[in-house]
């Protein structure tokens, strides 16, 4: 089974930078993107579809990871990947609040 983290506090600004900068690159998006689509795949199968150098994948994996959007689990000889929706809801949510309390007074 794919686990995330288990802490349930709101996200202070940091973490919110963290998973913004993790989507601040295309492939990471585009990784993001493949995974959605999928209930969760090995780098090889993201690697495959993007056409990228398999340590390029690993890395920005590793980022997404890093970041708490991207959940993983060891598989045998293989990695498995998935989209962790619940923190992306997350970010979809901080980014909300931010327009919301910075244009609150326009």
């Amino acid at each position: 089974m794919i686990e995330s983290p288990s802490d349930n506090r709101a996200p202070d600004s940091r973490a919110i930078a963290a998973r913004f900068a993790a989507l601040s690159h295309p492939a990471r998006i585009e990784i993001l993107k493949h995974l959605s689509a999928s209930r969760c795949c090995s780098c090889r199968e993201v690697v495959d579809h993007l056409d990228l150098a398999q340590s390029t994948v690993s890395q920005h994996l590793k980022i997404l990871v890093e970041a708490g959007l991207v959940r993983f689990e060891a598989d045998r000889q293989r990695s498995r990947y998935a989209v962790d929706h619940a923190a992306l809801a997350g970010v979809s949510a901080s980014l909300r609040d931010l327009v919301n309390s910075c244009c609150a007074s326009r």
